[in-house]
């Protein structure tokens, strides 16, 4: 196992225990709704005000709901999906986040609440990620930079699979610390399996609760990395942390994008953990990668490619 100890600083340490002390210890024994919560009031202790000028409306983008940040207004737009383990999380846990996103790229950022488990099983939650993305574009006529975290970097990249040979334009893809679908039983699952913030326990239980029976298989709206095909894909960045278990996601992905000509660049983070997009306000480490995250995002939607 790894030696966190060395690898992790003492600003990531303060920012994993600031988020530890929300959850009691048989957190895991909780019923959704009360997990649901505790990660709302998580969230909530580590949120700032949006930047001077960015404005926020709820509305609904293919009867998703929605919320839809501006700024200045700009020629594309970033759809954003939320992490969380397809069970927890909203507009309001990733709400900060997706406001320095508008302020930082000058772009318009749609965040949408997707369904999600227990109540709704996949492919509930891909199919609100690919509806709202598809209403957006019809609506505004603007090409698409599609952006997530975690869970929510995989439906970004189910949705950018799962629309090759459509009317959508999508400029890039930017994945953060994503899950995949990677094999749980090698690599970065096994050594880093009791990662602060995310284990390997955690993943398994997540997954569990996201299907509805047995788990898929060649089903690319599920797991990106178990597509038969990469090529047509979009412009992609990938942002690994490198305490995480779903590390080697992105390392499998990237590879698969270079095999198939697709053009990637990923950064792995150093000494950073599952989550750290909350620490960018607390941590040097992750405000370094959240401004690598905005750059890519803006550098895309521009057809500029600086890797």
């Amino acid at each position: 196992m790894a030696d966190y100890q060395k690898l992790i600083d003492a600003e990531t340490w303060a920012f994993i225990e600031k988020t530890n002390s929300f959850y009691p210890p048989d957190t895991a024994t909780y019923g959704v709704e009360d997990q649901r919560r505790i990660y709302d009031g998580m969230c909530a202790a580590f949120r700032v005000g949006y930047p001077e000028g960015v404005i926020a409306k709820d509305r609904a983008y293919g009867g998703v709901p929605c919320r839809h940040y501006t700024s200045v207004g700009s020629d594309a737009v970033v759809m954003y999906f939320h992490g969380g383990g397809f069970v927890v999380g909203g507009l309001e846990s990733h709400d900060d986040v997706c406001a320095e996103i508008c302020a930082a790229t000058g772009l318009d950022v749609v965040s949408v609440d997707y369904r999600m488990a227990p109540e709704h099983k996949h492919p509930a939650m891909f199919e609100d990620a690919m509806a709202a993305s598809v209403a957006v574009t019809v609506e505004t006529g603007k090409a698409l930079v599609l952006c997530g975290d975690s869970a929510g970097g995989n439906l970004a990249a189910c949705v950018s699979h799962m629309a090759r040979g459509s009317d959508l334009i999508i400029k890039g893809q930017v994945l953060v610390y994503p899950g995949l679908g990677g094999d749980f039983d090698k690599g970065s699952y096994m050594e880093f399996a009791d990662a602060p913030m995310l284990t390997r326990d955690d993943i398994v239980i997540y997954r569990d609760v996201r299907l509805d029976g047995d788990e898929p298989v060649g089903d690319p709206s599920y797991a990106p990395l178990q597509d038969t095909t990469f090529e047509g894909l979009p412009p992609t960045v990938i942002n690994t942390a490198q305490c995480d278990p779903l590390s080697d996601d992105g390392v499998d992905y990237e590879q698969a994008l270079k095999a198939a000509g697709v053009r990637v660049h990923r950064v792995d983070e150093a000494g950073l953990v599952h989550g750290h997009l909350r620490a960018r306000h607390m941590s040097n480490r992750s405000a370094a990668s959240f401004k690598r995250i905005t750059d890519a995002i803006a550098a895309l939607a521009l057809d500029d490619w600086p890797y």
